[in-house]
C-alpha cells in the first residue's frame, strides 16, 4: 500500500473518533496536529484533547490507536498527546464551527 492511500485510511479511521462529549469527530474539532506515516507503514498521530481535564482523556487517544490499527498493512502505530499549543476553538473546521454554534 503506497504511503498516500495509507494515510488517507489513517484520516477516515481518525474521522470516525469523537469526543463523547461534542458531536463532532476529534479531527474537524482540530485536535489532530500531526500525522505521519513512515516507509514501514509505521504511524504516528501527534494530537490534543480540548482541555487537560478531559475526562476521555485516556478513551480518544487509545480509540484512534485502536482505529488505525485495525487498517491492513499498518505497522506500529504511536498516539502521542501534547497540549503545546493548548487547545483553542479557532483550531475547529468551518464544519465543526458550524454544527457547533460558533458561526
Amino acid at each position: 500500500m503506497e504511503q498516500n492511500e495509507l494515510r488517507e485510511k489513517v484520516l477516515e479511521a481518525i474521522k470516525k473518533v469523537y469526543d463523547p462529549e461534542i458531536p463532532v469527530d476529534v479531527y474537524e474539532l482540530g485536535l489532530i496536529y500531526e500525522i505521519n506515516v513512515f516507509p514501514v507503514n509505521n504511524v504516528y498521530v501527534l494530537m490534543t484533547l480540548t482541555s487537560p481535564a478531559c475526562p476521555s482523556a485516556e478513551q480518544i487517544p487509545d480509540e484512534i490507536k485502536t482505529n488505525i490499527e485495525a487498517i491492513d498493512g499498518v505497522g506500529k502505530v504511536d498516539v502521542e498527546v501534547t497540549f503545546d499549543p493548548p487547545y483553542e476553538t479557532d483550531m475547529m473546521s468551518e464544519a465543526a464551527k458550524l454544527e457547533l454554534g460558533f458561526m
